[in-house]
């Protein structure tokens, strides 16, 4: 009794406030279905962190020294010291990914960079609230729409907000089914949605789809080194899955290593979620710069999709653009819905996966460039 009076007295307001945020992120992903694989442990993780005296963090108890707490060790090794849960991610991700519709209509390259503009209007905006270029930075790729790629940017630039990113850039991603057609109806009228697209594939040769992520590799290597070590394992991951000969291998990567590590990810992220360094009005700031980027990513897609229209024969149907973040598959997904509600008969979707799958690439990239650019000036 005496222990448990002592836990509730050493119990602060903010770590109560994180309960409710662990609890509020269980349910969504149990109820809802958003994101269950890692808002789940990011939610157990936050009320677990945030415990009196939690095992799981390292600490000193009198008369027994120094303990060392798993989750405290997880983030240490797997993220701060080497970033390597985010990268082995990556080879899952690129595992999953068909890049033959992007092959078979490569001008959806185009949307993929254009649904980027959100990373840089998200950075200017945190400057302007007054962050630092490390944590503006870091928290502008929230705009990635990748949260991958958000952990590993924060954590190479050393943000403190390592948490409240990783929570905004995966709730967010969750939200693209009520995100994007709020954005996309905000510059796009009814005709537009109705465009429709002809869609004939290109055969695209197994040999294309081999050289494909080598290529990738070495263009990006070579333009933006600080780019290679993301596209460099997404591209590694994807050969796995074109070569043919190590089936098991690509079928590991897309279920039983990406499920693993998305996992440990998850409970291990919650170390940034510590109540002292989480529930701030920095936070608040972060999650609202978090929607304005995606956002502002959907219009910026539209946008290029309506310019393009300008000068081209045949109409590309806007909406195709926003697919170009990198939220795969669902972005493709609530386009296709989209243009199925204005016209039942209207079939956009392979043009929409090119479109998000090319968002992937440029997503990464994004990631490197931003590295590059913040390491210059800082």
């Amino acid at each position: 009794m005496e222990f448990l009076t002592e836990g509730l007295l050493a119990l602060t307001w903010q770590q109560v406030v994180m309960y409710g945020i662990g609890i509020l992120l269980i349910w969504l992903a149990i109820r809802k279905g958003f994101e269950p694989a890692l808002l789940l442990p990011m939610g157990f993780g936050a009320i677990l962190v945030n415990l009196p005296s939690s095992g799981v963090i390292n600490q000193v108890l009198a008369g027994v020294g120094e303990t060392n707490g798993v989750i405290q060790w997880l983030f240490e090794v797997g993220i701060e010291a080497s970033e390597a849960m985010p990268m082995l991610l990556f080879i899952g991700i690129g595992a999953m990914i068909d890049f033959g519709p992007l092959l078979s209509n490569p001008k959806m390259f185009l949307f993929g960079a254009g649904a980027q503009f959100g990373i840089f209007a998200a950075l200017l905006l945190a400057v302007l609230l007054g962050f630092d270029l490390k944590d503006a930075a870091s928290i502008g790729i929230i705009g990635a729409a990748d949260g991958p790629t958000s952990i590993l940017v924060s954590q190479i630039l050393n943000s403190n907000y390592i948490g409240p990113i990783a929570v905004a850039a995966y709730s967010y991603m969750a939200l693209v089914p009520v995100i994007q057609p709020f954005a996309i109806r905000l510059v796009t009228t009814k005709r537009e949605r109705r465009i429709r697209m002809e869609y004939s594939p290109a055969s695209v040769s197994k040999g294309a789809r081999i050289a494909f992520p080598i290529v990738v590799t070495i263009v990006v290597g070579l333009v933006a080194p600080s780019s290679v070590g993301l596209v460099g394992f997404l591209m590694f991951g994807n050969l796995i899955r074109e070569c043919g000969v190590l089936g098991t291998m690509s079928e590991t990567a897309q279920t039983t290593l990406a499920n693993l590590i998305t996992l440990l990810l998850g409970i291990t992220i919650s170390f940034s979620m510590k109540a002292d360094q989480f529930v701030t009005r920095d936070t608040l700031f972060i999650m609202l710069i978090g929607v304005f980027a995606f956002v502002v990513d959907t219009i910026g897609g539209v946008l290029l999709a309506k310019f393009l229209n300008l000068f081209s024969r045949k109409k590309i149907n806007p909406m195709v653009g926003a697919a170009g973040i990198s939220a795969f598959p669902m972005s493709s997904r609530v386009v296709q819905k989209m243009a199925m509600e204005e016209d039942p008969g209207n079939v956009i979707l392979m043009h929409a996966a090119g479109a998000n799958v090319s968002g992937q690439i440029a997503s990464v990239i994004a990631g490197g460039m931003i590295i590059s650019l913040v390491t210059k000036f800082l």
